[in-house]
């Protein structure tokens, strides 16, 4: 079986359109455009958001994920 990892597309530049902090989740209107949110605001507006949203980039499980070990 082959395995292939998909890098994220958010990164720490990525920052919530609602407070400012880390961005988790990207949502890609169906109107064109984009809009960017902490796991909070993504969560606190998902239901209207599910009803504009062409596609929804949601990476909030890599607040739950182990650091990569530090290699000196």
């Amino acid at each position: 079986m082959n395995l292939t990892l998909e890098a994220p597309r958010l990164t720490a530049h990525d920052r919530c359109d609602r407070c400012g902090a880390q961005a988790y989740v990207q949502v890609l209107l169906e109107a064109g455009g984009e809009l960017m949110f902490c796991a909070h605001h993504a969560r606190a507006h998902q239901d209207a958001l599910s009803t504009v949203a062409s596609e929804v980039i949601d990476e909030t499980e890599r607040l739950h994920a182990k650091p990569e070990p530090v290699e000196d």
